[in-house]
């Protein structure tokens, strides 16, 4: 097990939000999440925000705010696929486009990276760039369990989190196992 490097989460319904679209401005994170976010940058984990957001391609919103507020709540930077799903970019989750675009960007090793989402789709992207897969159960995520499970049937989340705090939790295990590893060599 090596050190994780970065953590890759996505928004509505992970970090705030519901499992519904709220943009900039009507947006608020869970009470837990400041904090949660504090504790993974004090262990030098870098984050980045990965979200699909059509909406902009709508006109309904602009990038730019989304990626203001992401970084207002403390990300390093954020990857954002403005596409509808309809037009076949190689960006929007399930692809694994932003986490790839990211890993280029940032030197990083996805195989020491994890993903943490409410969707089906996070988990693709996560499985298909190599990452480790978190699912949280806020938001979409106990549909994604039940009622989406065959969209994903042939991987397995590496762990089910009841929220976000206990998905960061998990990771901050494998980070200090790590740690411990070494320790003991």
């Amino acid at each position: 097990m090596h050190k994780i490097e970065a953590v890759f989460i996505d928004r509505d319904g992970t970090i705030g939000g519901s499992d519904e679209v709220l943009y900039p401005g009507e947006f608020e994170l869970f009470p837990f999440t400041e904090n949660s976010l504090e504790k993974l940058k004090a262990l030098g984990i870098r984050l980045f925000g990965f979200t699909n957001q059509p909406g902009i391609s709508r006109g309904e919103a602009t990038k730019e705010v989304f990626v203001k507020e992401m970084i207002d709540f403390g990300f390093e930077d954020v990857y954002i696929c403005p596409h509808q799903h309809t037009d076949g970019c190689d960006c929007r989750k399930p692809n694994p486009g932003m986490l790839l675009k990211a890993a280029k960007k940032n030197q990083l090793n996805l195989s020491h990276c994890v993903v943490i989402g409410d969707r089906w789709s996070d988990l693709l992207a996560g499985h298909h760039a190599g990452c480790k897969k978190v699912l949280v159960l806020s938001g979409a995520g106990n549909e994604a369990l039940s009622k989406y499970r065959y969209k994903w049937s042939d991987i397995e989340a590496d762990f089910i989190a009841k929220d976000f705090e206990d998905a960061v939790n998990y990771v901050i295990s494998l980070h200090g196992k790590e740690t411990e590893d070494r320790a003991n060599r």
